[in-house]
């Protein structure tokens, strides 16, 4: 009598043990043991293979179907090969401990009276088999309660429902007897077979601090995957739960891109997402995007602090910049509130000069009269140069081209001031003739003929100064530059410069730019090829 109540403990025992998630062969029952032509009337297969429209939820596809009598489940006839071998499963959580969600036992513990549902000690009744096929091998089948399952998933209560009715069993008792068939339903392609199950396991806790210690425990990133499933079986606590976690905490831009794309695949209820959707989107005007852009411009361009406006100038013009990975999505800069940026800093400029000629007076020459005159001029040009950099990315830059070469009272105050301050007026003419000489600015040749008849003898003046105080700028490049745009012009025109040029370099070499192979290029074009140019005119 011993043996037999050892034996007998020792098989209870087996029949109470806890769930345990399985990723091997769904495992044998003796539905599958049974003759292949008994009819079966209780399986229910969730196929995701192929898009279909679930209510609130057109990422995810779902559709659920009886199989007809006399066929037999491809969990029987056709077993899923084994994959690798899995880590451990997780601790049991509280679904686990209320005995409403387990696995379904491995053939070990397989008995005959496996194929109806079974109670567990508590008295919850496992009367759902979810078969879980992964999309690339492998497969996991847990026993469930068909109440917590129905209460939860609008989705998963429809296919009991019509398992239920297909079996010939009442379809409004959830809680089945002991004695009821084994609702199965099958989900194949299931992308992943572990946030399948997480999302499942969710129905299970009770506590709503259970439920966030779960999230907690995944992290946000996985916690978005089992986001997608929750919306696709229609799981609106398991939604709730994820949308309430995934926006009290911070992201990376690698979540941030993952929830963005699956809020343009789902349609979530406003009201639960709007907080979210505050962090993911921008929901004011175009108009209220650019007039930010122009008051960081504006901002900058009248900030003191001298390292602060170096690392603010590099920040906006990377967010600013066409390349810009952060460039995505965002309207183009309006061109005229750059642009009025920059006429501010030229007017500026101009009331500088004067102050520096004595043509105005202190009082109203602005706040920053006790800093030198050098130092004023110097941050106004950074400015104009620092606008320049971004005009010409957009490749806007063209209008200033005219702009500048139409300052008519710089250029009569810049012979009157002192070469270490009006100097600076030719850096910015310096970064016009580099960017036409690079082919990075295109303009109208009457823009060019301005701007190099207005600025080249300026030019000449500051290019000593220029040399001793580059501030990044390169010299070659420049000498380069300012020969091929000499070279744009008509050639009675090129004549003017480049004689002025001569002049000036036969007397101060060392303080003029280098122009002796634009200048070569310019003697060839003129007189050796002009035999053939007249004798074209005569034709």
């Amino acid at each position: 009598m011993d043996d037999i109540s050892r034996r007998r403990n020792t098989l209870s025992s087996r029949q109470r043990r806890s769930w345990c998630c399985s990723f091997t062969v769904p495992p044998s029952s003796p539905d599958s043991l049974a003759d292949p032509t008994k009819p079966i009337h209780n399986h229910t297969r969730l196929d995701v293979s192929k898009p279909a429209s679930v209510p609130s939820s057109p990422g995810l596809s779902l559709v659920g179907r009886i199989l007809s009598p006399g066929r037999v489940s491809p969990i029987d006839s056709s077993p899923i090969q084994p994959g690798p071998s899995p880590p451990p499963p997780p601790p049991p959580s509280s679904a686990v401990r209320s005995e409403s969600f387990r696995a379904a036992p491995g053939p070990a513990q397989t008995r005959p009276e496996a194929a109806v549902a079974s109670r567990s000690e508590s008295g919850n009744v496992f009367d759902v088999r979810l078969n879980l096929r992964g999309k690339r091998g492998g497969g996991l089948v847990l026993e469930l309660n068909s109440e917590v399952l129905s209460s939860n998933s609008e989705l998963f209560a429809g296919l009991i429902s019509e398992c239920r009715r297909s079996s010939g069993g009442s379809s409004s008792s959830a809680s089945a007897s002991a004695g009821s068939k084994m609702c199965r339903i099958e989900v194949p392609e299931v992308e992943n077979l572990g946030v399948f199950r997480e999302a499942i396991e969710l129905m299970f806790e009770v506590e709503e601090d259970d439920v966030t210690k779960r999230l907690l425990r995944i992290g946000a990133y996985r916690v978005i995957d089992v986001l997608e499933v929750s919306a696709g079986i229609m799981f609106t606590k398991g939604v709730l739960s994820c949308l309430k976690y995934l926006e009290a905490v911070p992201w990376t831009e690698e979540e941030e891109e993952k929830l963005r794309n699956l809020f343009t695949r789902f349609k979530f209820d406003e009201t639960t997402t709007r907080d979210i959707l505050a962090r993911l989107y921008l929901l004011d005007s175009v108009d209220s995007q650019q007039n930010l852009s122009k008051q960081l411009v504006s901002s900058i361009t009248t900030c003191t602090d001298l390292n602060a406006r170096h690392e603010l100038k590099l920040l906006v013009k990377g967010l600013l910049c066409r390349s810009s990975v952060y460039k995505k999505d965002h309207h183009d800069l309006n061109k005229e509130d750059i642009y009025a940026v920059c006429r501010s800093c030229v007017s500026s400029l101009v009331s500088l000069f004067e102050e520096a000629n004595g043509n105005i007076s202190h009082h109203k020459a602005g706040k920053e009269t006790g800093k030198p005159m050098i130092e004023r001029v110097s941050r106004q040009v950074d400015n104009i140069n620092w606008l320049l950099d971004i005009l010409l990315d957009q490749q806007m830059a063209e209008d200033f081209v005219d702009i500048w070469a139409e300052q008519g009272e710089l250029l009569k105050m810049h012979g009157d001031t002192s070469p270490m301050v009006r100097y600076e007026l030719s850096r910015v003419s310096a970064i016009l003739f580099v960017a036409m000489g690079t082919r990075k600015l295109q303009c109208r040749s009457e823009s060019r003929s301005g701007l190099l008849q207005a600025w080249f003898g300026p030019m000449l003046l500051d290019f000593g100064w220029l040399q001793r105080c580059r501030k990044g700028l390169d010299i070659k490049s420049l000498e380069e530059a300012l020969g091929q745009t000499l070279l744009t012009l008509p050639l009675k025109q090129q004549y003017t410069l480049f004689m002025e040029w001569f002049r000036y370099f036969s007397k101060h070499s060392t303080d003029c730019p280098n122009l002796s192979k634009a200048f070569q290029i310019w003697w060839r074009r003129s007189f050796l090829r002009g035999s053939e140019t007249s004798a074209i005119e005569s034709r």
